[in-house]
């Protein structure tokens, strides 16, 4: 178990690291397109490269952790991704960070602590998969109402002339696209569970190829979401409804089940709150900072912020001092000019 949760955890590094890397690789990039002259800029760039491999080794490691694992284990330290990308931010890109950051950041390790130890191994001979139907029924159903939610939604914004996106909306494609990255862990390992139950082995790569298309069409719910709307809103309600989606996914379409201990049974929950909460806190600890009074606020600013200030306001008074220094250094010439 602890073998397919430190493959999670760096499978879900590579994955958000790297695309930090191709973000800013793509910085001095033109737009990506199938021209010979953009594709060999985005092969010769570095970063890019780099991020680009990052990203795929980690979707590598997450395929192999799913054959080793339950996806109610896997998926929600997947979760921890953010933490990850967080603390990477912090040490290499030097981004300041809050004192709910590092909460998060505690629960979301604490977390996957409390599910390693609480997980346990399925047997997947004793599964059933009758059950498959009816989750993918579910979902369809689901999107209808979720979709049909969003229409009334936006006929009500275009009669009432709003340009603003309601949250009704931002909720929406965050859910959509975070059923949908759950979704695709699930059918991933499905194919690996026909595998093991001695069906064909083409199901494996078929089964990889479906999970690719509910990824793509995930990103592109989330992207509608971030293009109008705020992007702690929709990117908080898809990663929490991933988490969801493969922990029930998994317990009631694939037959996983809960530890039969009661203390391992209490771990592996106690985990996935854990995980979820650290989650929430990391997406919103800004926005929910500035909600708080001003002297909580300032007391949960980290050092490295006070500090980033302090020097901010040190080198714009020596600009100043400089610049005023100048100015009476030149007065003064031309006084003694005109005297001359």
């Amino acid at each position: 178990m602890w073998e397919s949760i430190f493959l999670t955890l760096i499978a879900t590094a590579g994955n958000n690291i790297g695309k930090v890397f191709q973000k800013k690789g793509t910085v001095i990039l033109p737009p990506l397109s199938f021209k010979l002259k953009v594709i060999r800029a985005y092969a010769f760039n570095k970063l890019w490269i780099i991020g680009f491999l990052m990203d795929i080794v980690g979707a590598l490691l997450m395929l192999r952790a799913l054959s080793l694992a339950p996806v109610s284990v896997i998926q929600p330290v997947s979760g921890c991704g953010l933490a990850i990308l967080s603390v990477f931010s912090h040490f290499y890109l030097k981004e300041v960070m809050n004192t709910l950051d590092w909460v998060g950041i505690a629960f979301a390790g604490a977390g996957t602590i409390g599910v390693g130890v609480g997980g346990e191994e399925q047997d997947v001979s004793s599964v059933s998969l009758l059950r498959l139907p009816w989750l993918l029924f579910a979902v369809a159903i689901l999107f209808v109402l979720l979709n049909t939610w969003l229409h009334i939604y936006k006929s009500k914004r275009r009669e009432q002339e709003l340009m603003q996106s309601e949250v009704v909306e931002e909720i929406i494609f965050g859910l959509e696209s975070g059923i949908l990255f759950g979704m695709a862990s699930v059918i991933s390992k499905l194919g690996f569970m026909f595998s093991s139950l001695g069906f064909s082995k083409i199901l494996v790569p078929i089964c990889i190829t479906i999970s690719i298309c509910c990824s793509a069409t995930g990103f592109v719910y989330q992207t509608r979401g971030l293009k109008h709307g705020r992007a702690i809103v929709v990117s908080t309600c898809a990663a929490v409804a991933s988490i969801v989606t493969g922990v029930l996914a998994g317990m009631l379409a694939l037959g996983e089940q809960m530890p039969s201990a009661p203390s391992a049974r209490l771990f592996l929950l106690l985990g996935w709150i854990l995980i979820i909460s650290g989650v929430i806190l990391l997406v919103s600890s800004t926005k929910l900072i500035a909600l708080l009074r001003r002297p909580l606020r300032q007391s949960l600013r980290s050092n490295s912020e006070k500090n980033q200030t302090l020097r901010r306001s040190m080198s714009s008074r020596g600009k100043d001092l400089s610049t005023s220094t100048v100015i009476q250094a030149s007065t003064l010439h031309h006084l003694l000019k005109e005297k001359t």
